[in-house]
C-alpha cells in the first residue's frame, strides 16, 4: 500500500488527474489496452 500511495502522490505532483492514475493502475494490473496513458508532451 505504501509504494501504491507513494506513485499516486507523485503522479498527481506532476500534474495528472485522478482519472488519469486510476486509468493508469487498472493499465498495469489487468493490461487492458482501453486504460492506456497518452503519452503528454
Amino acid at each position: 500500500m505504501t509504494e501504491t500511495a507513494r506513485l499516486i502522490l507523485d503522479l498527481r505532483a506532476k500534474g495528472w488527474s485522478d482519472t488519469e492514475i486510476i486509468n493508469h493502475i487498472l493499465y498495469i494490473v489487468t493490461g487492458d489496452q482501453s486504460y492506456k496513458t497518452e503519452e503528454k508532451k
